[in-house]
């Protein structure tokens, strides 16, 4: 039963990965180039990567399936059960970084991890999300983003949006800088204590509904005009991106540990960030409106509604 549910969420996983990629090509015009590759240890995959397109200067969609006898200590760690288990762990991660300063950075993943061991039962669970980092972030672009996650999540219960809206807006944060890496979404993980089948249901909508999120916002923003200020900015700001995915990003941590394709692995990496020494924004600009209003947890759809126009 347990291989079975494998094939299930794989085949489901690499069809996402498809939709995925034709979603976002047409809407870039390019194409994404696919690396097939093998890991020694057991397992492969297959990355898509788009680079200087019309619309994202760098772009992924990775499909991994990786398998092995054991696990790191570092996974074992925190999870003694997990001790002596083989393991699979499959799954689908995006980062799209527009050319644009305008159109937002976006990420996201879903998963599955299953552990076994003769005569016991499997550990398994799910785990995914998406988040969206704007640098001039819109009102209404903020709202739609988190009016579908609510919408994907309403089926399996009212209280599953908030959790998982404040579990990202925790996850999501640079300790070291006391910001939020934008906006937030949905992350959940160790998702396991509905059964199987909820489970699985609740990782498909997150997956199937990336592409409502993300694409409006997209089209909104595309065509703004932006010059050599807002590029700096950009840059910035994509610095946080490296210094959270290095620093406290489990996933990226767990597959160098693990000995995971380091190319795919660190595929979420901007193709152009700076830093500047104790930079901050002037007061009132457009630039410092991010950092006052927006990187920060907010309740986006429980406040009163603004007055900006998009």
């Amino acid at each position: 039963m347990a291989h079975a549910h494998l094939d299930d969420v794989k085949t489901y996983l690499l069809d996402l990965q498809d939709r995925l990629c034709e979603a976002l090509a047409a809407e870039d015009g390019g194409d994404f180039r696919e690396d097939a590759w093998e890991r020694e240890e057991g397992g492969g995959g297959r990355s898509r990567v788009i680079e200087r397109g019309r619309l994202f200067e760098k772009g992924g969609v990775n499909f991994s399936h990786v398998f092995g006898e054991r696990l790191p200590p570092s996974a074992t760690a925190a999870r003694p059960e997990l001790v002596g288990r083989s393991f699979h762990a499959v799954g689908v991660s995006w980062v799209l970084h527009p050319e644009n300063p305008h159109v937002p950075t976006s990420h996201g993943n879903v998963r599955f991890f299953i552990a076994e061991k003769p005569g016991e039962a499997p550990v398994w669970w799910f785990g995914g999300g998406y988040d969206l980092t704007p640098y001039y972030p819109v009102h209404e672009d903020v709202l739609h983003w988190h009016r579908v996650a609510r919408d994907a999540c309403a089926p399996f219960g009212e209280a599953v949006y908030p959790r998982y809206k404040a579990w990202c807006d925790d996850y999501f944060t640079l300790k070291h800088r006391g910001e939020t890496r934008g906006v937030g979404g949905l992350f959940f993980d160790d998702l396991n204590e509905e059964g199987f089948e909820t489970s699985f249901a609740f990782q498909r909508a997150v997956g199937d509904s990336f592409l409502d999120a993300y694409l409006p916002i997209v089209r909104r923003r595309r065509d703004t005009p932006w010059g050599e200020r807002e590029r700096d900015f950009q840059l910035y700001r994509r610095g946080r991106y490296v210094e959270f995915n290095l620093v406290w990003d489990r996933g990226t941590l767990f597959g160098l540990q693990s000995g995971g394709r380091t190319e795919s692995i660190l595929m979420s990496m901007p193709p152009l960030a700076s830093w500047v020494y104790d930079w901050h924004p002037e007061p009132g600009s457009p630039e410092a409106r991010l950092y006052d209003d927006y990187l920060r947890p907010r309740d986006w759809l429980g406040e009163a509604p603004s007055e900006e126009t998009p």
